[in-house]
């Protein structure tokens, strides 16, 4: 397997601000109150949530350097270094990945799809960022 450079700065920047983007979408200002009420969720339910957010956090941001990592070594192997191609790959890794595997998930559970749609809103989006991050700053 050929050897890629990988711009870890751009992998943890990328990550920080998809996370932080989250922080954004899932927040009363966007979506909170419509994905609190599209899972049924009570007042009580919301606030045993978030005395445990912290783990969700952690593990999150985790998540996002994983992808902002899995973006930048396929960025690396396909030499993108433009904004568009990174927004390209953004949109494939969404359409090819994100949104196929949230969908399916949702097919089989008691999920409506409502809480699909917004969260595969912030996976188009935060995918967008990375890829267009890791292209330009590769």
């Amino acid at each position: 397997m050929p050897q890629v450079h990988i711009n870890y700065l751009a992998v943890l920047v990328s990550a920080v601000l998809a996370f932080a983007i989250g922080g954004l979408w899932y927040s009363p200002f966007l979506f909170a109150n419509q994905w609190v009420n599209a899972h049924g969720f009570t007042e009580e339910r919301v606030n045993e949530m978030q005395k445990g957010a912290s783990k969700a956090y952690s593990i999150s941001l985790v998540c996002q350097v994983l992808i902002a990592l899995a973006m930048a070594v396929i960025a690396g192997y396909l030499h993108l270094t433009a904004f568009v191609q990174g927004l390209k790959l953004g949109l494939l890794a969404w359409g090819g990945f994100a949104l196929p595997l949230g969908l399916m998930a949702t097919m089989f559970t008691d999920r409506k799809m409502t809480v699909f749609l917004i969260d595969t809103g912030y996976q188009l989006v935060f995918l967008l960022v990375i890829g267009s991050i890791i292209s330009v700053w590769n």
